[in-house]
Parts: structure tokens; C-alpha cells; sequence
């Protein structure tokens, strides 16, 4: 299996913006200078509607609820997670054994609906730029000022956090996905709920949520890359949270294929609230209709 079908088919930016962990409660939101999140220690506390069932166990909703309560409650993703930048660096193993760097910048801009999002990728390798758009449903590209039709594997690539990544956790209600209780376990010493996502185009992520503070620790997800007859384990963990406005961010985070390292993400810095265009994700023929 080529490295390079992999990382085009499945996963490039997963980290981009939107893959994103919870935390520990409300009272994370008092933070170090510089952003770094104060070790903080969970609460005794949870969404009244999350009690165990018989037996102890929890739903799948009740996991997602206790990701989405850790991480600031609904409400507050909704209104400061509703625009933003991020800047970081993608550095990915190229077929030549180097390692190939990427720097990006990515816009968003929330919709009234999941399908609705607005999402500006521009991206720099040493010998190109370009940027890659979704707008309502719709992918195009952009090089030099000119649109062009992008790829179907980039088109992928560009919009994996969108089915593989924690944001789609925390808007599960929004995409219309449903989530199931798969079971509690221990991985090297840490006690883990485990929990399946499916989305309405039947894709599943599986989440490894850490029942002490409810963060999601890893995801992992099966696909069958071009070429390929045998569908293949990947896996993406998340490192090193900050809080970013009341909200928790894993900066960095690792994309696998089986125990194999592909890719490692570095988000350099994130800023929530700011006022995008909409001009920002309009193609240039778009831009000049009058």
C-alpha cells in the first residue's frame, strides 16, 4: 500500500480546526498566561440526564454528552466555536523516506446547519500554494487567483474531520450521526469508555474516552484505500490540550496506519470569534457576478 494513496484518501488535516477533545468542567475556563491549561482534577459533577443504567454502564449519548459537558456545554461551543483561524504545520512521511512539511491556515465559518459550513484550507509546501474551499456542500479549489475543480481524493482528504474527527462528536446532533455504547476497558492502565459514531453516509469512528476527564484519547476507523481489497485499521490520537477560550484544544496529534506513523499534526495557534467574510469562500467567478 502506497504511504502517499493513504494519506490522500484518508486523513491529511483531520486535526485541522475542528478536531478538537473535551475536558475537565466549566471551571476549566480559568487558564495560564500563554494559553497552557492548568492541571485541573474532575469535578464530581454531570449533565443531570447522565446517570448509569442498570448494570453501571452509560449510553452512547450519555458518553457524548459527558465529551460535550467537559468541553464547555453545547451552548458555549455554539456561540465562541462559530468562526475562527487556525495556523499549524502537518509534517508527513513522503515515499522517498523524508519527511515532507506543510504548513496551513484554515477559516471556518458555521452555517445554520451542519451542511451549511463554510471552510477555507489555503496550504503551503515548499513548491506549491493553494487552498481548498467548501462552501454549503461544495468543494472547489484555488491557485494563483483561478479556480479549478479539485481531485476526489483531496476533496477527501480536505473534509476527513468532517467524518473521522472529535468535532463530529461534539455536533453529532447537528450531522444527524448516532452514537452506541460499545463497552468499558482498561489500555495500559487508563480506564476507557469506547464508543462507535455513525454518520448518515453509514461511515463509523470508534472513540476512546477517558472516564476520568472525559477527553477523548484516540479514534480509530477502518478503510479500504484505492487499489486495496483489504479494509485497513487507522488511528489518531490527540496530545498536549490547551484551553483556547474556555474550550479545549489538542495542539498536537498522530495519524496511524496499523502501528505505522504517517503523519504528525501541530496546531501552532487558534483564535474563536473572529469576523470571517463570506467573500473569503467565494470563487472568483462568483466574486464578480454583480
Amino acid at each position: 500500500m502506497e504511504t502517499s494513496s493513504v494519506l490522500r484518501r484518508i486523513g491529511s488535516f483531520a486535526l485541522a480546526g475542528c478536531v478538537l477533545a473535551g475536558a475537565a468542567l466549566p471551571g476549566f475556563a480559568r487558564q495560564q498566561q500563554g494559553g497552557e491549561a492548568k492541571k485541573e482534577e474532575k469535578k464530581d459533577a454531570r449533565p443531570q440526564d447522565v446517570k448509569p443504567q442498570k448494570g453501571g454502564d452509560l449510553t452512547g449519548e450519555q458518553v457524548a454528552e459527558l465529551v460535550i459537558f467537559a468541553f464547555g456545554a453545547r451552548e458555549r461551543l455554539q456561540q465562541i466555536r462559530r468562526s475562527g483561524v487556525e495556523r499549524g504545520r502537518v509534517t508527513r512521511a513522503a515515499e522517498d523516506g523524508r519527511n515532507e512539511e506543510i504548513n496551513y491556515t484554515r477559516h471556518f465559518k458555521r452555517g445554520d446547519s451542519y451542511e451549511k459550513d463554510k471552510i477555507r484550507l489555503d496550504q503551503r509546501k515548499p513548491s506549491l500554494e493553494y487552498s481548498l474551499v467548501f462552501n454549503e456542500g461544495k468543494v472547489f479549489g484555488l491557485l494563483r487567483g483561478t479556480s479549478f475543480t479539485p481531485r476526489q481524493e483531496d476533496v477527501t482528504t480536505f473534509l476527513a474531520d468532517r467524518v473521522h474527527g472529535i468535532d463530529t462528536l461534539l455536533r453529532y446532533k447537528e450531522s444527524g450521526s448516532t452514537v452506541k455504547y460499545v463497552g468499558k476497558e482498561n489500555q495500559k492502565g487508563l480506564e476507557l469508555w469506547s464508543i462507535d459514531l455513525t454518520d448518515k453516509e453509514k461511515n463509523t469512528t470508534r472513540f476512546f474516552v477517558s472516564t476520568k476527564t472525559w477527553r477523548v484519547l484516540w479514534l480509530e476507523f477502518e478503510e479500504t484505500p484505492a487499489g486495496e481489497r483489504a479494509a485497513v485499521k487507522f488511528r489518531r490520537t490527540f496530545h498536549d490540550y490547551r484551553v483556547v477560550q474556555g474550550t479545549y484544544v489538542p495542539y498536537r496529534s498522530v495519524f496511524y496506519s496499523g502501528d505505522r506513523q504517517l503523519e504528525e499534526s501541530q496546531v501552532m495557534s487558534v483564535t474563536y470569534g473572529l469576523k470571517v467574510e463570506d467573500d473569503m469562500f467565494r470563487s472568483p467567478e462568483t466574486a464578480a457576478l454583480p
